[in-house]
């Protein structure tokens, strides 16, 4: 099954931002022109507040991936996992295969071992320096980039320091997309910050 995993991914954040919560940022990104909010939240709030938070993000009218919780996923499109999560494997056996199952990938070690997960994207990054972790893996740049994202049969969303400027690049590199947070959600506009994305994208 081909599920549609979306070119443009706005990344949430209430951390490196206070100024808009995670549905306020999905509305904003969905009228730039996001294919994908991915829900990501690092603080510690109960199940319920998560599951609230992605029913009111459904109502923007984008597919809506939840990180980390494939529990809360279960009424979203899908789940983003990393390398300390549930596994692939398992969040599929748990949400079936009608939902998006993506990964994170830092490393051709990383990416080798997905090429048996059934995952409908991979995360490959960080492509370029990176403030939203507080440890982020080593960075990869375009040549990594492009040397992953040769050896993977599935979409490639790039992350990691990606802003309107890098996006005809990374897709040169190889990434079928690009997951953005900082240059939107930290943005005086998001909007205007996610349209500039889109329309990088679109060119």
């Amino acid at each position: 099954m081909t599920r549609d995993v979306g070119r443009l991914h706005v990344i949430t954040d209430t951390i490196l931002q206070h100024r808009f919560n995670a549905s306020e940022l999905a509305m904003m990104a969905a009228r730039g022109g996001t294919d994908v909010v991915q829900y990501r939240d690092k603080q510690q709030i109960p199940t319920q507040q998560r599951i609230d938070t992605t029913k009111a993000m459904l109502h923007w009218g984008v597919h809506v991936i939840v990180n980390d919780h494939v529990d809360v996923a279960c009424v979203a499109h899908g789940v983003h996992v990393g390398a300390e999560d549930v596994s692939a494997e398992n969040a599929r056996m748990i949400l079936g295969s009608e939902k998006i199952v993506g990964c994170t990938i830092n490393n051709i070690a990383m990416a080798r071992n997905a090429l048996r997960w059934p995952v409908d994207y991979v995360g490959v990054g960080p492509v370029f320096p990176t403030r939203s972790k507080d440890r982020p893996a080593p960075v990869l740049g375009l040549d990594g980039l492009h040397e992953i994202a040769s050896m993977l049969p599935f979409p490639v969303i790039a992350i990691g320091g990606i802003g309107p400027e890098h996006i005809a690049d990374v897709l040169a590199a190889g990434a079928y997309g690009v997951a953005v947070l900082s240059s939107v959600v930290c943005a005086d506009d998001p909007e205007k910050a996610t349209r500039a994305c889109r329309e990088a994208i679109d060119r």
